[in-house]
Formats: structure tokens, sequence, C-alpha cells
């Protein structure tokens, strides 16, 4: 078994690894697109590149079942995802920006994007299984938070260095640096060598297990308790108020006249910074609180941040004065928020992911709060167009405040549980 500084080491590269594309995707994206007039409604059809992250439960029982024992079961997968990522890195450096206009040079980067997404996605299955068998009950919270951390980072570099460094790097060499960055990041998991144990877990699962008339029997796991019921409730609903906000929120930093370079210095790159210390606040917090708590306590803080935002749109929709650092205040304030909540409901999927379908588990959980988040990034620009900023994040602030019933409900139901087993 790898030492522990060596698997929150090979963590955070792989996360990392993941963050730098979809840092790109998720916030430099819309800030370019909203720069070339492109419609807040059209903007949130973007949001159907994170598909694969929302359907890659469809194929995850497969990487829990298959791989290469002499290599490494999860490295089999991971390494040539992360390859693969690399080559369509390089790819698109080879498409101009100035292009992006024309119907089919837009096409092929769609798709170049959504391919990106799918190796991607795969890797994740992958690094969430290999993470569930490497580490134990105690080692969880920090390596949940080496994992915020690294995905961040990924965020700062792929999202706020691309914008900032577009406004004196060519397209191409900032892609080639990405590039780079992620082949960079191979290297942990090359040096690995993966645990005995793990190249056998998964043929343990019989193959009937992942036939389609068995996954009635998969989802009965979650039914069989009240509070596996009412996780799976906190799932469903954990993500709705960001898939609404998600799409309108750098929109609406172009929109109150900043420009690229502020947006990726100050707002993305800053934020990710905030989310960093947010994350490693939270792994440190769990020490001392119980998990529970601390996602209540951390979602009161993001309805808190949200409000802002709401305060932040009202004023815009009013022309209003708005000073620019308070802007970065309240942007970098809900990055961190946001950081902390994560690394706490990781965590607590984790706790929930069964060993030998590790993959498989993790991936159900985490698939389905972002095909709610996916879902309703498609259509946020929609309702944003006819409402406004200010009023459609006001109505967003008040769903957050509903959406703590199920925290509120799995809370009782756990306490339940516990109480019982204690009594046992």
């Amino acid at each position: 078994m790898p030492s522990t500084r060596n698997i929150y080491l090979l963590l955070f590269s792989l996360y990392w690894a993941q963050g730098l594309p979809v840092g790109f995707m998720t916030h430099a994206l819309p800030v370019i697109l909203r720069a070339q007039g492109v419609s807040l409604a059209h903007i949130g059809g973007f949001g159907l590149l994170m598909l694969p992250w929302s359907i890659k439960i469809f194929w995850a029982p497969w990487v829990d079942r298959f791989g290469h024992s002499a290599f490494g079961h999860y490295r089999s997968w991971i390494i040539p995802t992360q390859l693969l990522s690399v080559l369509v890195l390089t790819g698109l450096s080879f498409l101009p920006i100035q292009a992006l206009n024309q119907p089919e040079y837009l096409l092929v980067f769609f798709i170049a994007l959504l391919s990106m997404n799918l190796v991607g996605a795969t890797q994740d299955i992958a690094t969430d299984g290999l993470a569930v068998n490497l580490l134990n009950s105690q080692q969880q919270h920090w390596g949940n938070t080496f994992q915020v951390i690294g995905s961040r980072l990924g965020f700062i570099v792929g999202g706020g260095a691309i914008l900032w460094a577009l406004d004196w790097l060519e397209w191409q060499s900032t892609f080639l640096i990405l590039a780079g960055l992620v082949l960079l990041n191979t290297l942990p998991i090359l040096w690995l060598k993966e645990p005995q144990q793990l190249k056998h877990t998964p043929s343990r699962v019989k193959a009937e297990t992942f036939r389609w008339q068995k996954i009635k029997d998969y989802l009965a796991y979650f039914y069989q308790e009240q509070s596996l019921a009412a996780w799976l409730a906190v799932l469903i609903t954990f993500k709705i108020a960001d898939g609404l906000a998600g799409p309108l929120l750098k929109p609406l930093m172009v929109d109150l006249g900043l420009t690229f370079s502020q947006i990726g210095l100050y707002v993305t790159m800053l934020g990710a910074v905030a989310a960093l210390i947010g994350a490693g606040l939270a792994g440190f917090s769990l020490k001392y609180v119980s998990r529970e708590h601390a996602l209540v306590g951390f979602s009161i803080l993001k309805i808190f941040s949200l409000a802002a935002y709401a305060w932040l749109a009202v004023q815009y929709d009013a022309q209003g004065p708005i000073e620019t650092w308070l802007i970065y205040l309240i942007n970098a304030a809900e990055d961190m928020i946001s950081a902390m909540l994560l690394v706490v409901m990781l965590t607590l999927v984790m706790q929930y992911s069964r060993k030998h379908l590790a993959g498989t588990d993790f991936t159900f959980q985490v698939a389905l709060m972002a095909t709610v988040s996916g879902g309703l990034y498609s259509l946020s620009g929609i309702f944003a167009d006819r409402l406004g900023y200010g009023n459609y994040l006001i109505i967003i602030t008040l769903i957050a405040i509903l959406c703590l019933w199920a925290i509120f409900r799995w809370i009782k139901y756990f306490k339940q549980c516990n109480k019982n087993l204690t009594n046992q």
C-alpha cells in the first residue's frame, strides 16, 4: 500500500488534470462566448458539453469490472484517458479562436470538447474507484480535501489563466500549455504500484450484477434503510441552486463591464485561490465537527453567498453603482464556501460507497448531482433572459433555502440509524 503522503499527492495530481479542461469549459468558455455576443440562452445550451459527467454511470460498472490486473486495474483506465486528453487539447490548439463564429468550426470545437469530457468522465470513474479503495475512514476527509484542491487548481489554470493569457498569448500556445500540464500530472500514476488486493476486487463481482434487468437490484442499496433513501434526496437537491445559477455568474461579470483579464485574474483565479483555502479549512474542520453538522453549516453559508450575488444582480438591473472590489469579494466568498461544502459532500459520498463497487457507487452519487445541475444549466439561460438577473437570482436563493429540508430530513434518519446500531 502506498504511503499516506503519496496517496494524497496522487489524488491531487489526477484531479488537477481533470480540472484543467473542465475549468476552461465552465469558467473561460462562457466568458469568451458572451464577449462574442452570444445570448444567455445559447450559453446555457453549452451545458450539453457536460453530458458525459451525468451519464457516466452507464459505463462505470465496466470500469469496476474490467481492467488489466498486471498493469493495475484502475491504472489501466487512468493512464490511457490522461494521454487521450493530452491529444485532444493538442488538437484544439490548432483551431483558431477567430473561426468560432463559423458554423463548421464551431461544430468541430463542440465535438472536440464533448469527446474530452467523455474521456475525462471515464478517468474520473477510475480515479474515484481507486480513491475509495486506497483511503481508510480516517483519511477520507483529507483525501477529498486534496481532491477539491487539485480540481480547483485546475480551474485556476484552465479557467482563469486561460482568460488572462488570451490577452497576450496566442490561442495555440495556451492550449499546448494545458496539454503539457495534463501530461505532467500523469507522472504520479505512472510511478504508482497499485496494491495487489485492488487488482482482483472487481473480478469478485458477478457479471449478472451489471445486466440491465439488475438495475433495480443495484438501486435497492439506496432504499434498504430510511437514512440511505433520505441521502438520495440530498443528492438530488444538492446541486439545484448551482445548476440554476452556474451559467449566469460569469456572463454577469461581462455585463458588469469587466475585461477578460479582470475576470481571469480577479474573478476566476482569485476565486479558485479562495476555494483552495476553503477546501483546506473544510478538511481541518472535519477533524472537530461531524460531517452532518458541517453539511448544514456550510449549506447555510452557501445561501448567504447566493443572496450576495442576488444583491449584486439587483444593483446591476437598477443601474446602481457597484464597486469592482465588491464583485471580487462576493465571488471569492462564494467560491470558498462552495469548496468547503464540496469537501464535506464528497466525504459523505465516499462514506456511502461500497469498496467492491467503488467506482460505480461513487459515480452514481456524483452523476445524480451532475445530472440535476447539467439539466438546469441548459434551461437557466432561458429563465434569466425572461426574468432578468436580479429576479432570477432571488428565486434561486429561495430555492436553496427550501433544499435545506432534504438535509435536515437525512440527518434525522441518519441519527436514528446510528442509534439503532448502537443499541444492537
